[in-house]
């Protein structure tokens, strides 16, 4: 069974999951490159997982700092890799976005 993936907004930038506009990595890195900081992200986000478990503050701090340098080296977070002046919609609800009209037509996965 294929998995569903969440709809993407026509211009690429976000995509939506229960409404919330979260956004896509930089589609100007290189694949390889990409694949690294993912690599990079999925390894932080389990050592975050480990740390919570273990109780270890300093890992999880570590940990912490490693999924946000990650998210920004993919573009999810940080300066917004667009540059027509439109600004960051990051984790906002999309019906109060210029998306709005777009969001309401989406079906999302469960």
């Amino acid at each position: 069974m294929e998995r569903m993936r969440y709809p993407v907004t026509p211009d690429g930038r976000y995509f939506m999951v229960r409404g919330r506009l979260w956004r896509m990595s930089d589609p100007g890195l290189l694949p390889d490159e990409k694949d690294a900081l993912v690599r990079d992200l999925m390894r932080a986000r389990a050592d975050k997982g480990r740390a919570m478990v273990s109780g270890d503050d300093e890992a999880f701090i570590v940990a912490k700092r490693a999924i946000d340098e990650a998210k920004r080296a993919l573009g999810e977070r940080g300066p917004v890799w667009w540059d027509d002046g439109a600004p960051d919609l990051n984790r906002k609800m999309a019906k109060n976005t210029p998306y709005a009209d777009w969001a309401a037509e989406q079906v999302e996965p469960n």
